[in-house]
């Protein structure tokens, strides 16, 4: 696995696609300390499965909890103030 600071990963963008594209993953560091792994996007039909099997699992929980009291359309009014 590949190390690169932060400031590496925004101001070389494309270094870090070429080690992506090579099929290695990418450690971003702040100050030296961990903050992502990055990794290449070529998985496969098992982690896809996986992938869509953990969001329904999650919308099925979202979706059995109690309706909100507040309307939609009174949220949306206070997000764009």
């Amino acid at each position: 696995m590949k190390t690169i600071s932060l400031r590496t990963l925004l101001r070389e963008p494309l270094k870090v696609k070429r080690l992506m594209r090579a099929g290695k993953p990418v450690q971003v560091t702040d100050r030296g300390r961990p903050l992502w792994i990055l990794q290449p996007a070529n998985g496969t039909a098992a982690d896809e499965e996986r992938r869509w099997r953990e969001i329904e699992e999650e919308l099925a929980a979202v979706l059995r909890e109690p309706m909100s009291k507040i309307p939609l359309s009174k949220i949306v009014l206070e997000s764009r103030r």
